[in-house]
């Protein structure tokens, strides 16, 4: 038997290859590719990271982020940790009022709200309480209405009217005199800030209408090709959960005889309202009624 080296012959004579399997030379690792990689999992941590509101922020951060006009939610964050702080007796914050009362005045109704909140937060500061009572008159009805919460803090009821009104639907006005271009339907779920019409006015351009409340519509004025004047219905919102929730609330302390029939309907309970609202509203109801009877008896 004849030896075969690392090529063999057939019976035949002619030479073979060796079949065994030649080592696979080992591939490095393509850097651009590991970099892109971490780049997937390392950026979008950063970004939530940056832009969490329970991020920590430093004295100098907290300055630096109210003043920062281009970037609400850096307002946002500096504001709610603000409000955090307020609310764990930190003294050192009254450092900011000045900036945050300038802010009630912000262009960008996001902010303004957020402002109404956290001002809410120290009923002791008569800075506070004066911007207050602006706000509660604000162009934006989610301003009004968290102003009008953090009022009663004060043992103000400037915001009375607007506590109302967070109980019942909320009529959207037209902005703009002109021709329906476009409109939601009724029953559809709109969220703050969502598009729900178009209104096509005099100079033939197209104005985008937006809900500046989150809510159900439940009616729907304006029709598609209809003209439409400033002011003019175009549809009614749902009342909010959370609006009607902080109303009764506010009620509670405030409310007069003629608030009554509202509070008892959410006190049988509304379609579509948790659970807490119908509790908080029989506590209204009951503290209104008490309130009345006190009154009656003082004659």
């Amino acid at each position: 038997m004849s030896e075969s080296g690392s090529n063999g012959s057939s019976p035949n004579g002619q030479k073979v290859l060796d079949e065994t399997p030649l080592p696979r030379a080992r591939r490095r690792p393509s850097w651009p590719f590991i970099v892109l990689a971490i780049l997937f999992v390392v950026v979008p941590f950063l970004t939530w990271y940056l832009t969490w509101f329970g991020r920590p922020l430093s004295d100098d951060d907290i300055g630096r982020y109210l003043s920062d006009q281009r970037n609400v939610r850096h307002v946002q964050q500096a504001l709610t940790q603000v409000e955090e702080r307020i609310e764990k007796g930190d003294e050192g914050v009254k450092r900011w009022y000045p900036q945050i009362v300038a802010l009630a005045e912000s262009p960008v109704a996001e902010v303004r709200k957020t402002v109404a909140w956290v001002m809410g937060q120290d009923n002791k500061s008569e800075e506070f309480h004066a911007a207050l009572r602006k706000l509660v008159a604000d162009a934006h009805p989610a301003v009004r209405r968290n102003a009008a919460v953090q009022l009663i803090r004060f043992q103000d009821t400037a915001g009375l009217a607007e506590l109302r009104a967070m109980l019942v639907p909320y009529d959207l006005p037209a902005p703009v005199e002109g021709t329906i271009a476009s409109v939601l339907g009724e029953g559809g779920e709109v969220r703050e800030n969502a598009l729900v019409a178009r209104i096509t006015d005099a100079q033939n351009q197209v104005q985008e209408v937006r809900s500046p409340l989150h809510g159900k519509i439940i009616r729907v004025r304006a029709v598609a090709g209809g003209r439409v004047s400033i002011g003019d219905v175009l549809l009614s919102i749902e009342p909010d959960a959370e609006f009607v929730y902080e109303a009764l609330r506010a009620l509670f302390l405030v409310g007069e005889g003629e608030d009554l029939k509202e509070v008892e309907r959410y006190a049988q309970g509304v379609e579509g309202m948790p659970g807490r609202v119908k509790e908080q509203a029989a506590q209204t109801a009951k503290a209104i009624r008490a309130r009345s009877e006190s009154k009656g008896s003082a004659r």
